[in-house]
């Protein structure tokens, strides 16, 4: 039961969130006037800084008595910086 109560409220989490930061990010895309063929990478973006949100933070006040063990730092500054690129690449790809 811990387990499904879990993959619910990542479920939300993962929907509210995402749907408020794809909402900013589109916001930023559609004022610079960005192409918007490329606005998904924007998107991908937020779902992964969102997955290094719950492995860091989240995953330790939620239900599941599993294993619970952080990223690597090394493996959260790249997954970041992906992230960042994939926010800046519809800017450069769009020129």
């Amino acid at each position: 039961m811990r387990i499904l109560l879990e993959l619910l409220r990542i479920l939300i989490l993962f929907l509210f969130l995402g749907l408020v930061g794809w909402n900013l990010i589109n916001n930023v895309y559609l004022n610079n006037q960005v192409d918007s063929s490329f606005t998904w990478l924007g998107g991908a973006a937020i779902f992964l800084i969102l997955f290094v949100l719950y492995r860091n933070k989240l995953q330790f006040s939620g239900w599941y008595r599993g294993r619970k063990k952080k990223l690597p730092k090394l493996t959260t500054y790249v997954i970041i910086a992906l992230s960042l690129l994939l926010i800046l690449l519809p800017f450069i790809i769009g020129v």
